[in-house]
């Protein structure tokens, strides 16, 4: 038999699994004083976990605490979380949710792709980018869109480490359909990549055409781990560099990952999704995410069942975890753009923060209605803080009424002192002893 068909039966076993044993999931809003806890028992395959996280990151809460065991074929995590505004929960649509995530029809990832992708959907079509980043290059691309005929409906942005990864959904500006004619699409892949290699791309720009969907920012963990972002240039320094070690548990045959850092929304499903994605299986884990820093411990091994078994090995995964953390933070100015949706609204934007010396370091755009929502994290051209003036001159430019500055509070979070990091790292760690204790584990790894 060969591997096709053997993958092939192997997921067909997964499926019957899950049809015969459906995830249970319970929502508990009476043993915590401060929060809800989530219960999800279920028949285990690689994935699970990130389904679930993906799901309680996509509802908008915050996970607090979580305690994971995925040791054979059932996965048994308990999740506590709270709203946005930190209240527990009321909304009973989340256990229908989880459910159907993990259920038999759920999606499976695709693999990385090419730095320019196109995948059409019923509403949309959506455009993958990566290249190297350099102030006024999103004010390029959105031109570009723009002169093209294209309406940008949504749109996810990222950079780091001099690297930009981007997916933009689009639609023809005449008609508001997605694009299907194929000359169109390949004028649009040409010109962005044309854009993409500008005259310092070392890397180049290739194109692809994406099929499938994933979700839009696993789909950026993936296409900045597969641009090799996590790799550093000679003498870089870092700024908020979070703490990640790697380490043993040889009697129980684990590697053993402790992330600490500031925390933040979605750091969960950051590392999480990294993990998943670099073919590491998560067996046990304890999550802590109290206050203003976050504590996570990971038992995993390889896919094939092997721990972490050279130095080589071992760097590569602390350096794609710091990564994956960093990607998503940012040292910009939050500035929220809220009016009326146009064809050309984000070229006319950032092509003012361009004239202005701004530098994009992180995008959300999303269309709801008739009302274009942004956000954009801004820096100078040389990725450091911008001066109130500039702003000032910036929001006149567009709008005062419709661009408003809103920092985020990990963004204005002073640093950690050592004395409180002590006491917090204590109390995560007689937590975590506890739980690995009843799982057997604390015997041999202490």
């Amino acid at each position: 038999m060969d591997c096709g068909s053997q993958m092939a039966d192997v997921d067909e076993y997964e499926k019957l699994v899950i049809r015969m044993n459906p995830p249970r999931v319970t929502v508990d809003n009476t043993t915590s004083r401060t929060s809800t806890l989530i219960k999800v028992d279920s028949a285990n395959k690689h994935g699970s976990l990130l389904e679930v996280v993906q799901v309680l990151t996509d509802l908008n809460l915050t996970i607090t605490r979580a305690y994971i065991s995925s040791d054979g074929e059932w996965f048994m995590d308990v999740f506590h979380v709270v709203d946005q505004d930190g209240n527990k929960l009321s909304d009973g649509g989340v256990t229908e949710r989880i459910k159907q995530s993990l259920g038999p029809r759920a999606c499976t990832a695709r693999p990385p792709r090419g730095s320019v992708g196109v995948q059409t959907a019923a509403e949309h079509t959506s455009i993958e980018l990566t290249g190297t980043d350099r102030p006024g290059l999103l004010s390029e691309i959105f031109a570009v869109l723009a002169d093209l005929k294209c309406n940008v409906v949504a749109a996810e942005v990222w950079t780091h480490n001099s690297r930009m990864a981007s997916v933009i959904y689009i639609t023809d500006h005449s008609t508001a359909a997605p694009i299907n004619d194929p000359a169109h699409l390949a004028g649009i892949k040409q010109l962005l990549r044309h854009v993409l290699r500008g005259d310092r791309d070392r890397r180049g720009a290739k194109t692809a055409v994406a099929a499938g969907s994933t979700h839009p920012e696993r789909r950026l963990h993936q296409m900045m781990y597969a641009d090799r972002d996590f790799i550093r240039d000679d003498g870089e320094e870092q700024r908020d560099e979070p703490l990640v070690t790697v380490g043993s548990c040889p009697d129980k045959g684990y590697t053993v990952v402790n992330v600490r850092c500031k925390d933040r929304t979605k750091l969960l499903f950051d590392t999480v999704c990294t993990l998943t994605d670099m073919q590491y299986v998560v067996f046990h884990a304890t999550v802590f995410a109290e206050g203003a820093e976050a504590h996570q411990e990971y038992y995993i091994r390889h896919v094939d069942g092997c721990p972490v078994s050279s130095e080589g090995e071992r760097q590569r995964l602390v350096h794609c975890l710091e990564a994956a953390i960093r990607r998503r933070n940012s040292d910009g100015i939050r500035l929220e753009l809220c009016c009326e949706d146009r064809v050309g609204l984000l070229s006319d934007v950032t092509r003012i923060f361009r004239e202005n010396g701004l530098a994009v370091a992180r995008a959300e755009v999303t269309t709801r209605g008739s009302q274009a929502v942004n956000v954009f994290y801004v820096t100078d051209a040389s990725g450091n803080r911008v001066q109130s003036q500039t702003i000032e001159a910036v929001r006149v430019a567009i709008g005062q009424t419709v661009l408003r500055v809103k920092e985020e509070a990990y963004s204005k979070s002073p640093p950690s002192e050592s004395g409180r990091l002590s006491s917090f790292g204590s109390l995560f760690r007689s937590r975590s002893e506890k739980f690995l204790f009843n799982l057997g584990l604390i015997k041999s790894c202490s």
